[in-house]
């Protein structure tokens, strides 16, 4: 159970920095005229367990902070992710103990 706490936390912390680098990559290609990441690709990587470093890189960054859907999302996620986190602490320290 160990090692899979530890891949656990190094996806995590791995997807977030992923995502925290599109936010500001995308940001970068938006001031230059470039190709976009995509607002699915954005979002999905939120999704996906990044959404800490999504709502980090949008403020960091000050991009996609107009559009409402990430406004919405992004939290959404957020709190789906400590809900998701804080049963699976429950069930594996708590109660299959």
């Amino acid at each position: 159970m160990r090692l899979a706490i530890i891949l656990l936390a190094i996806y995590t912390l791995g997807i977030n920095l992923l995502a925290f680098a599109m936010y500001g990559i995308d940001k970068y290609k938006s001031k230059h005229d470039l190709n976009r990441i995509s607002e699915k690709a954005l979002l999905l990587i939120a999704f996906f367990g990044g959404s800490v470093g999504a709502l980090l890189g949008m403020f960091v960054f000050h991009h996609k902070t107009k559009h409402l859907k990430f406004r919405i999302l992004l939290p959404l996620f957020f709190l789906i992710h400590i809900a998701v986190t804080g049963a699976l602490y429950w069930y594996l320290f708590v109660y299959a103990r």
